[in-house]
């Protein structure tokens, strides 16, 4: 056994010499991972949009397996490099992790529709152009294939429109993909971390398409990126199905489903001062 980090966690053997590819591995959740992988004995592929990022954390890691490569996941033909890439460096993939994700804090009367477009091409084609490059390495391993979704995913967000569609549909290709394989021996899971302090808010775009570089969220109340990658994992050590973390995320999952129509005032109380958006 093996102990990692600050946190109270500790991690198995079970990711030893596997290979794991992980879309946006240079910042929060994805770092994280990345991380914490490595220290376990995995192989690790990832990829970013910043070379710079990249060059980094092959300078942290020069002695560890570590493949990387620039990527933009809403190319198919960018998806299609990494993967075949990743393929080629370490034999096949035994999971594929789809974190790379953009969100967006515009009303939708205020925003430009390739706002909503950008964002549903990276977070759900992303994944669906991944999953669908690496099923065949993963089911002839018997692997795994995650989706990093969100709370939103599960209930819409105001602001977030294009966010909340993207991360729906997410979940829904993942569950129709896990009834798809549940035959070849393959876990599909995908996962909602609540509110985590990771990079995503800060590089949420405009109604423009623009990255804010504000966020009006306290990180610091939030779950470090650190904690949520250890429950990732053990999540797929135990190929799970589905996984809501936070206490937040959990009542939000678990208000909606029972009792929708209040949740939508919590939501709006949530996230509005008067009829301003401020969160």
């Amino acid at each position: 056994m093996t102990y990692f980090c600050e946190y109270s966690f500790f991690m198995s053997d079970f990711f030893k010499n596997k290979v794991v590819a992980i879309t946006g591995g240079t910042n929060g959740i994805g770092k994280a991972l990345v991380d914490a992988l490595i220290q376990s004995g995995a192989s690790v592929a990832t990829c970013s949009r910043n070379q710079d990022t990249l060059y980094d954390l092959q300078v942290a890691y020069s002695d560890k397996t570590l493949h990387t490569l620039v990527c933009d996941v809403s190319r198919y033909e960018d998806c299609k490099n990494f993967i075949k890439t990743t393929i080629d460096t370490f034999g096949g993939i035994d999971i594929l992790i789809n974190n790379a994700g953009i969100s967006m804090r515009a009303l939708l009367e205020d925003a430009d529709i390739d706002v909503i477009r950008k964002v549903m091409d990276t977070n759900f084609y992303g994944t669906a152009y991944c999953s669908k490059l690496a099923v065949d390495t993963i089911i002839k391993r018997k692997g795994t294939i995650v989706g990093v979704s969100s709370i939103a995913g599960y209930r819409g967000l105001p602001g977030r429109t294009g966010y909340s569609a993207s991360k729906y549909a997410v979940n829904g290709f993942l569950e129709a993909l896990r009834t798809e394989l549940m035959g070849y021996g393959v876990n599909v899971m995908w996962v909602c971390p609540g509110f985590t302090s990771s990079n995503i808010r800060n590089a949420a775009l405009n109604n423009k398409g623009i990255v804010q570089k504000e966020n009006p969220m306290d990180e610091n109340k939030m779950m470090p990126a650190e904690e949520c990658a250890q429950h990732i994992l053990n999540a797929i050590e135990k190929r799970k199905r589905t996984l809501v973390l936070t206490f937040t995320g959990k009542k939000t999952v678990f208000m909606n489903k029972f009792f929708p129509a209040w949740t939508d005032k919590l939501v709006r109380n949530f996230y509005y001062k008067g009829n301003d958006l401020v969160k």
